[in-house]
């Protein structure tokens, strides 16, 4: 009956789909997209900030201003590459997944280019994995950075604070090493804190921060994803490819 080989047909079709790859792509892009806009939109209200509030004069922060300048052409890069490498990942998966099912029903024989070419995949996300996971933790260090600064200003104007001197309350952000000692003022006191924690530069870069480190973890699980589904199909490609055309069903993860 028609509708029977149409259905018959419709689940072959969705029976070769890589969900594992599928999803992790789909991950990636968003991680990826998330790390990449905030960062690059936080980097740059943090610089704001700091030259109003914490660095008056150019030239006490013109290295910092070179060091984000470099980020966020870095930002560029992970973006386009995570691009093109997704993409890459998800062909490779429809690729392999098509290619364990034919190894498994005999109808095909893998080669040895072919299972090098998986393990130079699997290869190359290890090594991406372990670089996020770098950044993944780099990119906590201004959320806890922001964070301090956050909570300082709330203690100060909780009512339940007993401060007598709120001048003595201060956030000296060239104890992090951001600016040199002799950036002028380099800190800031009381009310002038309280100012700064109120303004759209600190109040967006923070919540940005938050979404960027979110973006770097989704990414890694991602990339951890893609690790599990290519080795799984490396290793079934290079079992079968020894075996002797034997029987023996395997599950396909995807």
């Amino acid at each position: 009956m028609p509708c029977f080989g149409c259905f018959e047909c419709c689940i072959k079709c969705l029976g070769g789909v890589p969900y594992a790859s599928l999803v992790a792509t789909i991950l990636c892009f968003s991680g990826v997209a998330l790390f990449c806009g905030c960062g690059h939109v936080a980097l740059t209200g943090t610089l704001t900030m700091l030259e109003n509030h914490f660095s008056q004069i150019t030239t006490d922060h013109a290295t910092l201003t070179i060091v984000i300048q470099t980020m966020q052409y870095v930002i560029y890069g992970i973006a386009s590459f995570f691009f093109v490498y997704g993409i890459i990942l998800l062909a490779e998966g429809f690729y392999t997944t098509s290619a364990v099912k034919k190894e498994l029903q005999s109808q095909f024989k893998t080669t040895v280019c072919g299972r090098c070419i998986t393990a130079t995949f699997v290869f190359l996300t290890y090594i991406l994995g372990l670089a996020f996971l770098g950044i993944f933790g780099f990119s906590a260090i201004p959320v806890f950075l922001f964070y301090n600064m956050w909570t300082t200003c709330a203690a100060m104007k909780s009512p339940m604070a007993n401060i007598t001197d709120p001048d003595s309350i201060c956030v000296d952000v060239r104890q992090y090493g951001i600016i040199p000692w002799n950036a002028t003022p380099g800190k800031a006191c009381g009310s002038t804190l309280g100012d700064i924690c109120s303004t759209s530069e600190f109040y967006l870069s923070f919540h940005l921060y938050i979404v960027a480190c979110a973006g770097a973890g989704a990414t890694l699980i991602a990339l951890l994803i893609y690790m599990m589904a290519t080795t799984y199909n490396y290793a079934v490609l290079k079992f079968m490819s020894h075996s002797n055309r034997r029987s023996t069903k395997f599950s396909e993860p995807y």
